[in-house]
């Protein structure tokens, strides 16, 4: 089917191309996305819903000369397909295969990396004020979904375009608003003929010559201005843009091919910072991502004829699901305790909490440092608050964490969810910096439970302390033991021996505990007995525990899926120094690097922190020592 795709040599392409080529080309994208995303899984509903818009755009704007930067990257399929990557996009989000995200690594097509929401203004607004420095005369273009506008930083860029009144075209993808036929296509039709090359220069020119009229011209001017103001007020939601200093024009229907082309060619010779508002609706054309927005937004694998997701997983419980069901039993008897998300309330496993207690649950959008700073408020009249982010976006509310809960020592508890490595979406949702990034904070106790029986545990631990409490714990399914009631709190920096051994020891933390353990019993099968401990706990770490195991064996292990720097095998070699021992340690985690994409098990054994290469570690460091002694 992919006539149009197969001879695609470049975007160039694009530009020879007449309407009814381009609307196959659009068929194709979509049957092209969807079959590799029902194989591969991905963020389907998002690249579905831009099909046109991303047709429009590079048939209007050439890149890479003309920067393209599409926020997050959620939408980002068809522009690959457009730019080189068709006949590799069967590996997408594969290990070593296409990205699914843009990435400058991967093509020049690709302006900017991106992976987190709402950078896509600064980094546009950015890259124009490098333009005018450089005497260039491309064009930054923003792509930036409805959803990624509520995050504070695209207003902060918002502003600064404004302020700067650079060369700057900001797309919203609006696939939420629902716009009225009769509304729509009187808006998309103002907008065409107000961004028209004859309507811009008409407004200037009249501008002029009433600037000129001794006496009364700075009036008629602002008088003409508001009434063009209040007539694009009636039918638009354009005036927050026009605050901040845009000329906007919309809404327009995102799907219709020759209104985006001649209102994309109309707009890319205005100066200025400019606003094209275009609705889009998320899925479009398949059905059951129509149907089911929140599903098909990241999806794995799936069914093409039927929409039915076949993923591989086993029938025991989710880390994620087992946090929302314990979230909701502890609300029953204990009505402080409040639950909060940032724009991801079935990702985080608190649907059911939102359903159960509406006026405990509060989703502040993709706003990480608000839902942070908003914790802290809600602690200090006396309730409970449960921050549940996905582990690499608390990074953006470090400073948040910081100033606002641990220096006023408030009784938050920070749920991480995708703690270590999560796979196929790489670099960018890895949560291998939160054990390095949290542990060194003063009043944080910081703790990554080994299993899901721990991890209920913890949060009945965290609900009862009476200061910041942060645990973490990984991507997909837990052992499927038995989750007894009632939950006994743990002793806060205490670990346990799991497992005794007199040639070696080994230290772990969260998921690796299970990884050492069965490194463990391949160990024993070569004659080497492996003491294996779960720490529990990276602060406070439970020093008298490394310190007995320390006295007892001739090599310790450290085991985390974290980054090395500063991380819990860094924790204990601070301990051994300042306690004065002198002992050989081998630390198991994330090297100096970022990770890419790939399943969770193939990057473990990349990384060399599966069970695999403990072994190798264990017995390679064994020889070695016995070399030494002789």
């Amino acid at each position: 089917m992919s006539d149009q795709l197969n001879n695609l040599t470049s975007p160039a392409d694009l530009k020879q191309m007449d309407l009814p080529q381009l609307k196959q080309l659009a068929a194709e994208l979509r049957e092209t996305i969807i079959t590799t995303v029902a194989k591969n899984g991905g963020h389907l509903g998002s690249s579905l819903g831009v099909v046109e818009l991303t047709i429009a755009i590079h048939k209007v704007f050439n890149s890479p000369q003309d920067r393209i930067i599409w926020d997050v990257g959620h939408q980002a399929y068809g522009h690959k397909l457009l730019t080189g990557r068709f006949e590799n996009f069967g590996s997408l989000r594969q290990l070593d295969g296409v990205s699914g995200f843009p990435k400058r690594a991967e093509s020049e097509h690709d302006a900017f990396d991106v992976g987190h929401s709402s950078t896509s203004i600064s980094a546009a607004l950015g890259m124009s004020a490098g333009i005018d420095i450089l005497k260039g005369t491309e064009k930054a273009i923003a792509v930036i979904g409805d959803g990624s506008l509520t995050a504070g930083m695209a207003f902060e860029a918002l502003n600064h375009a404004g302020h700067l009144k650079k060369n700057l075209i900001v797309i919203l993808n609006d696939n939420e608003m629902s716009i009225s036929p009769n509304v729509g296509a009187l808006s998309s039709f103002l907008s065409r003929k107000m961004s028209s090359d004859l309507f811009v220069r008409f407004k200037k020119e009249t501008e002029n010559i009433l600037n000129h009229v001794p006496g009364f011209g700075k009036d008629l001017v602002n008088l003409a201005r508001r009434a063009e103001e209040s007539l694009k007020g009636f039918i638009t939601p354009g005036m927050l843009f026009e605050a901040f200093g845009f000329d906007y024009f919309g809404p327009l229907d995102g799907h219709n091919l020759p209104e985006l082309i001649e209102t994309l060619q109309n707009v890319k010779n205005i100066n200025g910072p400019v606003l094209l508002h275009v609705g889009t609706r998320k899925g479009k054309g398949y059905l059951p991502a129509e149907e089911d927005p929140t599903t098909f937004h990241g999806v794995g694998p799936f069914e093409r004829e039927t929409g039915k997701v076949t993923s591989a997983k086993s029938g025991t419980a989710s880390y994620t699901d087992v946090f929302g069901q314990t979230l909701v039993e502890m609300a029953r008897t204990d009505e402080r305790i409040v639950a909060i998300t940032a724009a991801m309330p079935a990702g985080t496993g608190l649907c059911d909490f939102a359903e159960a207690y509406p006026e405990r649950f509060f989703d502040v959008g993709i706003a990480e440092q608000h839902a942070v700073t908003f914790a802290a408020g809600l602690a200090c009249r006396g309730l409970r608050p449960v921050v549940a982010l996905y582990s690499t976006f608390l990074q953006r509310a470090y400073d948040n964490v910081l100033h606002d809960v641990c220096l006023q020592n408030l009784p938050v508890s920070f749920a991480l969810d995708r703690g270590g490595l999560v796979g196929a979406d790489g670099p960018t949702h890895h949560g291998v910096f939160d054990l390095s990034f949290l542990r060194h904070i003063p009043n944080l106790v910081l703790m990554a439970p080994r299993n899901e029986l721990e991890l209920k545990r913890a949060m009945r631990t965290a609900i009862d302390y009476e200061g910041p409490f942060a645990y973490r714990y990984p991507r997909g399914n837990g052992e499927g033991l038995a989750l007894v009631q009632p939950l006994e709190p743990l002793e806060i920096g205490k670990g346990e021996i799991l497992r005794e051994g007199s040639d070696a020891a080994i230290i772990a933390v969260g998921n690796m505990v299970a990884e050492a353990l069965q490194a463990a019993d391949i160990l024993a099968e070569q004659g080497i007995e492996l003491l294996v401990a779960d720490a529990r706990f990276i602060k406070p770490l439970d020093n008298a525990l490394v310190l007995e195991i320390a006295g007892r064996v001739p090599l310790l292990l450290t085991a985390e899926e974290n980054a090395l720097q500063g991380g819990f095998g860094s924790a204990v070699l601070e301990l051994l120094a300042d306690s004065g021992i002198s002992l050989p340690v081998q630390r198991i985690g994330i090297s100096d690097q970022f990770v890419e994409q790939g399943t969770q098990a193939e990057l473990r054994e990349r990384t060399g922190i599966d069970a695999a290469a403990i072994v190798r570690r264990v017995a390679a460091a064994l020889a070695r020592n016995q070399q030494t002694s002789a």
